[in-house]
């Protein structure tokens, strides 16, 4: 079985495949001071009978500190395992056609490698995380750019940070976009306010990839954050949460050979 590893800035994401289905998948807390050990108890213990069924690792890093500690990891627990951290220099067949190739990470790297896998028009991956990235992607597979926007849960806690009226609030939709009580108006702006910034800069985005509407565009939604939105956003058209995975895994096929 392949083991898929997503460490993201708020989580780590493992996915478990079993060819091209994926049989189970996790989420723990990202800590930065975790240690190599640390990761790899943590890992065996939700992978539970499963544990000694991995074949394959494929995995990414967007935080430097745990990048470290998960090729330590790797490195001592899985030596005998076929392995690939995505990184520059990885095979995936992904054409950046940014300014600094570089600078782009491994997870919107991967989601555009799933995207593609799934979708053969243009198109455009919405990546509900910490911070809410709206990438584009070319019909022919191009990563083409993007956007970037605070993520709803750092938004909220600066928010109850920064005003001394008011507080972090359950995320749940209010009784109506009209708030008629503080925790509804901060319900209110939260949801709504959310779903209008993400339909505004995808359909900025959509104008620019299909001058007129002349080809069609597909919208994809991933993240852990995703189904906040899902229900009130007019632009997004599909729901992927095993987005990342599926890249980890298309990402593993190209470069490990059985």
């Amino acid at each position: 079985m392949l083991l898929t590893v997503d460490v993201g800035n708020t989580n780590i994401v493992l996915g478990l495949w079993s060819g091209t289905d994926l049989v189970g998948d996790w989420r723990m807390r990202t800590d930065a001071r975790m240690t190599a050990d640390e990761l790899a108890l943590t890992v065996r213990g939700l992978l539970g009978p499963h544990a000694d069924a991995v074949t394959g690792i494929s995995a990414l890093s967007t935080v430097p500190a745990v990048l470290r500690e998960l090729r330590v990891m790797l490195s001592r627990y899985y030596a005998r395992v076929p392995k690939i951290v995505v990184e520059p220099g990885v095979r995936t067949g992904v054409a950046l056609l940014v300014d600094n190739p570089k600078e782009v990470g491994a997870d919107r790297l991967v989601n555009t490698l799933a995207a593609h896998h799934l979708h053969s028009t243009a198109c455009v991956v919405v990546d509900f995380g910490t911070s809410t990235n709206v990438d584009a992607i070319s019909a022919r597979g191009e990563f083409l750019g993007g956007a970037f926007a605070p993520g709803i849960e750092i938004s909220v806690d600066a928010l109850a940070l920064r005003a001394a009226a008011l507080r972090k609030v359950e995320l749940v939709p209010p009784r109506s976009v009209i708030g008629k009580n503080t925790v509804e108006c901060l319900q209110s702006g939260i949801l709504y306010g959310f779903a209008g910034q993400v339909d505004g800069l995808v359909r900025r985005i959509v104008r620019e990839l299909s001058p007129g509407g002349k080809e069609p565009v597909a919208v994809l939604a991933t993240g852990g954050l995703a189904p906040l939105v899902l229900g009130e956003s007019e632009t997004i058209t599909d729901h992927v949460p095993e987005l990342t995975l599926l890249g980890l895994r298309l990402a593993y096929e190209r470069n490990i050979r059985p």
